[in-house]
């Protein structure tokens, strides 16, 4: 669908570069062009030679090398392509696009295309979280700008946080969303997706919760919705915006989310990503319970809903096609999730260990498990995992 596409990819100084060089792997493999610029900074930690290797195109690195003006010029190059990516987006470059400067081959193309552009950040978590990077973020998105990431997680200098930058895969998917978008083998399918957490309660104040993100059943949701699908989802409470291109009807307990479930049927898929509490309070109070001084409290719990048993059980007719579960465990992973889809009775387990800190992080390494045995995949950040799984539910259902 992208084939003769192409995108000039702008690579900037930061130990993300090497990044750059899987994306210009998945570029080309999807029939997609790419020349690329190494700025200076960038130059620091990938070479011409790699770049070029990969790309299969000249490397263009200086704004007043006049052979290059000869054969293609600054201006021709920024317009060229149909797209142009920024990755890594340091805290440096994005201050340079957002004051307008051109004092370089990268920052002159910036400031001369009349193209689309589609950053992709990464710096440190204190330089993302400055009020001068959030004030140029503000800029660039105003002034259209697409933005891809950043991730929390681990990063080079040893700090934890916000401004890691977006897996390959999932600054890939954004390219090809902008580009026109990537397989559509989903159109036409209908697919409920549960998400997050939820709440049970005790009283209006305290609640029955887990560690829940929703980060990983919201992906799967927009991955379904990149190929075409209407994805309605059904999401716990959670500190994230709703995915585009989504129906999101939100919740908080898990009777909630069961009967938003059901009622969202019909569908050709039901993908369980939410982790619903097993139990709540059998009598939750309607008052703030007060502390009784030197005495313990007793709750008495009951059993939830099981939405993943209940929507497996449907009868024939009624029961989606393909019903997908999550299973989060901290031990014997594989075996407890086997054992979990031969006890609800659905077609897929998706299985991670979710004592590895994926619970609010934003990679996971799955096992899909299905009646065939089982499939181990590395890990990866969680839009990866998305599409990846999005990927494999398109052609089950081909």
């Amino acid at each position: 669908m992208q084939a003769g596409k192409s995108v000039l990819l702008i690579i900037g100084g930061g130990v993300a570069a090497y990044k750059a060089l899987l994306l210009i792997r998945l570029l080309k493999s999807a029939g997609i062009g790419v020349r690329t610029v190494l700025t200076k900074a960038g130059g620091q930690f990938v070479t011409p030679l790699s770049v070029g290797a990969l790309s299969g195109e000249k490397v263009f690195t200086d704004l007043f090398d006049l052979t290059d003006e000869a054969e293609m010029g600054h201006i021709q190059l920024s317009r060229a392509a149909d797209l142009v990516v920024v990755v890594p987006a340091t805290a440096d470059l994005m201050a340079k696009m957002a004051a307008g400067l051109a004092d370089d081959l990268a920052t002159t193309l910036l400031l001369a295309t009349d193209k689309d552009v589609l950053i992709a950040p990464a710096m440190n978590v204190r330089m993302w979280d400055h009020a001068a990077t959030q004030a140029n973020l503000a800029t660039l998105r105003v002034r259209g700008v697409s933005v891809v990431g950043p991730d929390e997680g681990d990063m080079a200098c040893g700090e934890y946080g916000p401004g890691r930058m977006a897996e390959p895969e999932a600054i890939f998917t954004a390219i090809q969303a902008k580009l026109g978008g990537g397989p559509r083998d989903l159109a036409g399918r209908r697919i409920v997706v549960t998400s997050g957490p939820t709440h049970e309660p005790i009283d209006p104040v305290r609640y029955i919760a887990n560690r829940s993100s929703g980060k990983q059943g919201q992906a799967v949701a927009s991955a379904l919705a990149a190929r075409g699908a209407e994805v309605v989802l059904i999401s716990g409470p959670v500190r994230l915006d709703p995915p585009p291109g989504v129906e999101t009807r939100k919740v908080e307990t898990a009777r909630e989310m069961m009967a938003a479930t059901l009622a969202a049927l019909p569908a050709d898929a039901v993908v369980c990503a939410a982790a619903v509490a097993d139990y709540r309070v059998a009598d939750a109070a309607d008052q703030k319970l007060k502390k009784a001084d030197g005495a313990g409290r007793s709750l008495t719990l009951v059993e939830n809903p099981d939405i993943l048993a209940t929507v497996s059980a449907l009868p024939q007719g009624e029961r989606p096609p393909l019903v997908v579960g999550f299973a989060a465990e901290t031990q014997d992973v594989i075996a407890y999730a086997s054992a979990k889809r031969e006890r609800k009775g659905c077609d897929w387990i998706v299985a991670n260990d979710v004592s590895q800190g994926v619970f609010g992080g934003d990679e996971n390494r799955v096992t899909v498990i299905d009646a065939g045995g089982s499939e181990d995949w590395p890990r990866m950040g969680k839009d990866a995992v998305a599409e990846r799984l999005a990927g494999r539910i398109a052609k089950a259902m081909a």
